[in-house]
């Protein structure tokens, strides 16, 4: 069991993608609750998969409206990507009802639980929704997000938010969407809160996820006054901008923001680095060459005369996409009509090494929002629908990483889960999965490749991997925390601060696969077994995984199990 735990509420929880980024983040968080309602539909997709894969227990299946606070549990941190659609990029800027429309009042729902809970409510809060809802609606930019963010002040609560554009930090998709966190002012977080824009830009929960530099004259610094009825009425009425950058905080109703530019130099992933092999795709997602001339047209430029409701001639004009979708690039964002046969502009089509034209599949679209694979495969959902998930999903790795930084301000020390989010929860789901039946080994392989650029003049440290160990370090996952033996035996004469690559040596077989120092720090093996009491300090490191030898190649240690070297000099072996 975790030495703490945080209690999790997730509304409009989709297929999951909160709980799977915070359990990725640490073992730590307990979801007690869920509610996931699709009012459109009969037929409840999201809500049979998210019971398919984390169970019945606290899960309910019921409009958010009709549900009492009384059966929400109490908790410590609320999280959601509450429905956004009034205020969707799918939606024209002048057809966007903002807040008022009906999906926006859902926000309400939010506030009500919020509110009723009273002085039980959450010491923390972390939303998601679209990037315009900081300049929504068309008609007065950025009153929606005042709305909540007055709204969140009156209850209590010190926010920070960004737009981030999970591309821009190494991840398969170019998804910008808002994320909010919220701290209660008596919280531990809020009470390490000195100056807004050194927290904002430094010292923050979200600096420390996602690093950023502020553009140049960039700053925006207001109060939002008056009764959230007067907020609605006037704020910002007549300006054509918003006033929020997209990064920013607030504290009492006091706003301070700037306009963020990512700052990122890790690996990095492509679309086609998450495809599957040709030979696995099943016919019907290939695009028959008769009718490549309607998907070539979808996605050519277009302009079309036509005729309004009142008679009025015009021209509706498009610009080209892409076609077929670059695979050496971030994939472009999943909407909800990625799935079905019929050409669309929107669909991702993607060319194989056979020169055929072809759809994504729903584990390349899970891939893509980073959830594990095949996590919304189900025998009653159908492809078409399991890409429709994907369209309304979050990109799993952008919650693991603001989780983890929430984690370390809460508890002033490292966020550790066993359950990183390329965890494959069900290695063979007990289903006909017809494309695969004949296969010997699972399709799945949770090791995305990356696209980086090797230093052979960097550190490279090669450490032996313990007996009881060796099995974790085989298993392909791109993701591993590497546990040294207790401190006063490792080599003083290893320079930390210079270590930047990871081998583990195998014993018996050498080194083979290299990974990535992504943190080195200070923990113990309590932290991950707490049944073993064995908290002597340790260095940890944490690692992602980068590429293999093609075969092991056997090194020398030093007498404690170590090696110091270049990686070069492994890489020229």
């Amino acid at each position: 069991m975790a030495k703490h735990k945080i209690k999790v509420v997730e509304l409009f929880a989709g297929v999951g993608g909160f709980r799977i980024g915070l359990e990725g983040a640490s073992d730590a968080y307990e979801t007690v609750w869920n509610n996931q309602w699709e009012p459109s539909t009969q037929h409840q997709d999201a809500s049979l998969v998210y019971r398919a894969r984390f169970g019945s227990k606290g899960h309910s299946n019921k409009d958010i409206n009709a549900v009492q606070t009384s059966e929400i549990p109490d908790h410590d941190l609320l999280v959601g990507g509450f429905p956004c659609q009034d205020y969707s990029v799918a939606a024209s800027l002048s057809r966007s009802g903002g807040i008022e429309g009906k999906k926006g009042v859902l926000w309400w729902q939010i506030y009500r639980i919020l509110n009723e809970k009273g002085d039980k409510r959450p010491q923390y809060i972390f939303f998601e929704n679209v990037d315009r809802l900081l300049n929504s609606p068309a008609t007065q930019r950025g009153r929606d997000f005042a709305i909540i963010l007055a709204s969140l002040a009156d209850l209590g609560y010190v926010v920070e938010w960004r737009i981030i554009n999970a591309a821009e930090y190494g991840m398969p998709q170019r998804r910008r969407r808002t994320y909010i966190v919220g701290y209660q002012k008596s919280s531990v977080i809020a009470k390490k809160i000195e100056r807004m824009e050194d927290w904002l830009e430094f010292d923050g929960v979200m600096a420390k996820a996602f690093e950023f530099r502020p553009k140049d004259n960039s700053v925006s610094e207001f109060d939002i006054v008056g009764s959230i009825q007067e907020v609605s009425a006037g704020f910002n009425k007549g300006k054509k901008e918003s006033p929020f950058g997209n990064a920013g905080m607030m504290m009492d109703r006091h706003v301070y923001s700037v306009v963020a530019e990512a700052v990122y130099d890790g690996p990095r992933q492509t679309l086609g680095d998450n495809l599957i092999d040709e030979n696995l795709v099943p016919e019907d997602f290939f695009i028959p060459e008769d009718e490549l001339p309607k998907w070539e047209y979808e996605k050519g430029a277009k302009k079309i005369e036509r005729v309004s409701k009142e008679g009025f001639k015009y021209t509706f004009s498009e610009g080209g996409m892409t076609f077929p979708d670059y695979l050496d690039q971030p994939s472009r964002t999943i909407i909800t009509g990625e799935g079905g046969t019929a050409p669309s502009r929107f669909k991702h089509v993607v060319k194989t090494k056979s020169d055929r034209f072809r759809r994504l599949l729903p584990i390349e679209l899970e891939r893509l929002n980073m959830f594990p694979d095949n996590h919304t495969l189900h025998p009653e959902v159908s492809e078409g629908r399991r890409a429709f998930l994907m369209g309304n999903a979050l990109v799993c790795g952008i919650v693991q990483e603001i989780g983890k930084s929430l984690y370390q301000f809460i508890y002033d020390e490292a966020a550790v889960s066993t359950k990183p989010i390329f965890t494959y929860r069900d290695a063979r789901p007990m289903l006909d999965l017809g494309l695969f039946a004949d296969e010997e080994k699972p399709l799945v392989v949770n090791r995305p490749k990356k696209q980086y650029t090797l230093d052979p003049a960097k550190h490279l440290l090669i450490g032996l991997v313990k007996k009881d160990n060796e099995k974790y370090f085989l298993t392909e996952e791109p993701t591993k925390v590497y546990y040294t033996g207790k401190t006063k035996t490792f080599p003083s004469t290893v320079a930390i601060n210079k270590l930047y690559y990871f081998m583990p040596y195998i014993k018996g077989k050498g080194v083979r696969d290299l990974y990535l120092i992504r943190v080195a720090r200070i923990g113990n093996k309590a932290e991950i077994h707490p049944e073993s009491s064995d908290e002597e300090p340790r260095l940890v490191f944490e690692l992602e995984f980068l590429e293999s030898l093609p075969e092991y190649e056997m090194v020398s240690l030093t007498k404690y199990y170590y090696k110091d070297t270049l990686l070069g000099r492994v890489l020229t072996r």
